[in-house]
């Protein structure tokens, strides 16, 4: 029997900001032993996610129904410092502009201290323009219940 306080992680939003911990395991890593550069991907995805889903944000109920779906549409990635295996790791998220059919989303990837009073240092920055699309592949409007949860998080001057 599984206890019942065992649940997959979810990350969480302080004010405006979505934090995602995670841990840099041996198979993210590359031959020198830092994470290699296309992980870095998988970890910003993991974190817009489990955003979008503390939001109450359905992505695969809207998918399954034929509405829509979020497509990275543009990316600017600036590497910083290099992550290598067991760094304890957080990626902050927070939308920074949102459109009739995509929101702009400005990424960060930190690596903790050691312990509180330790400072944090940045890793990767990262801008990411999520486009919602139809099953065709056309840009379209964003569900309406999705724009009343981002405009909760967004500053609003950010909205076009």
């Amino acid at each position: 029997m599984i206890p019942p306080d065992i649940i997959p992680f979810s990350g969480r939003f302080e004010g405006k900001t979505h934090y995602f911990a995670l841990r840099v395991y041996f198979e993210d890593t590359d031959f020198s032993g830092i994470v290699y550069h296309a992980n870095y991907l998988r970890y910003l995805e993991r974190a817009r996610s489990d955003m979008l889903s503390c939001l109450g944000i359905d992505q695969r109920g809207t998918y399954a129904a034929g509405e829509g779906v979020y497509a990275v549409a543009d990316m600017a990635l600036k590497f910083v410092r290099p992550a290598r295996m067991d760094d304890a790791l957080i990626v902050m998220s927070q939308i920074t502009r949102l459109r009739a059919a995509a929101c702009i989303i400005h990424q960060r990837v930190i690596r903790r201290g050691q312990s509180v009073a330790d400072s944090c240092e940045t890793l990767l920055e990262a801008d990411v323009t999520a486009a919602f699309i139809n099953p065709e592949g056309r840009p379209i409007r964003q569900p309406r219940a999705w724009v009343d949860a981002y405009n909760q998080i967004l500053d609003p001057d950010q909205k076009d």
